[in-house]
């Protein structure tokens, strides 16, 4: 290393009227400095990677539990909607897929475990006539297809296409309802909105649809494909 270190100061020292030396202790200090910032800075990278890591997690761990009481978000009172949005929100901020629409993580069936989306909730219904049953909603990224489907005591279920707006957001176009599982409707093309994918990753997804509502599912089936 001295020697190589030594040459390359020779190259330098044949354009100038100084007088060249090289001093083989001052070689190995500038190698060895070069390397011990080298380490350093891959150290750093690991730490940092480490610590957003399990800052994620430790975000998510709190989501999780902060949802579990709330009966999918039908219990939830303001202070309840306020610190999950706000979680939700530092979530999104460490996000690192930056394009959904574009990756295999989206694949799969999910379970709405929160929404803010009075339209699944209804909540002015007596519980009874409410779904009372897991929630699921199925993407293919490839077919741009989408399911949703409700269980217990209905089980109505309802399939789309969506149209990418940006990398992000999705129109969501609703084309057949099928009513108890199996009775088949042509939507009347009034079942639209929109979709945007904030943050993502192997077992948590966070959508914001356009009327401002928030939606929460867990990755329960990576395998499951919505039917053609």
């Amino acid at each position: 290393m001295a020697a190589t270190s030594c040459l390359f100061s020779l190259i330098q020292a044949s354009s100038s009227t100084e007088p060249f030396t090289c001093h083989p202790s001052l070689a190995i200090s500038s190698s060895s400095k070069s390397l011990t910032g080298k380490w350093r800075s891959r150290f750093s990278f690991f730490q940092g990677f480490s610590t957003k890591r399990r800052d994620v997690n430790i975000l998510k761990e709190e989501l999780f539990q902060a949802i579990a009481p709330l009966d999918r978000g039908a219990e939830a009172t303001p202070d309840h909607k306020q610190l999950l949005d706000k979680i939700a929100g530092q979530l999104e901020a460490v996000n690192e897929i930056k394009e959904p629409l574009k990756s295999n993580l989206l694949n799969g069936k999910w379970e709405l475990i929160y929404t803010t989306s009075q339209s699944i909730l209804q909540t002015k219904r007596p519980k009874f006539l409410r779904p009372n049953g897991k929630i699921f909603q199925a993407i293919n990224v490839d077919t741009l297809r989408a399911q949703n489907m409700e269980t217990w005591p209905f089980f109505n279920q309802a399939t789309a296409n969506l149209v990418p707006l940006n990398a992000r957001r999705v129109a969501v176009k609703f084309d057949y309802f099928r009513i108890a599982g199996l009775i088949p409707i042509k939507s009347p093309g009034s079942g639209r909105g929109q979709l945007e994918i904030t943050y993502l990753d192997e077992e948590l997804r966070i959508s914001r649809g356009n009327r401002g509502n928030l939606f929460i599912l867990k990755m329960v089936d990576p395998t499951y494909r919505v039917p053609l």
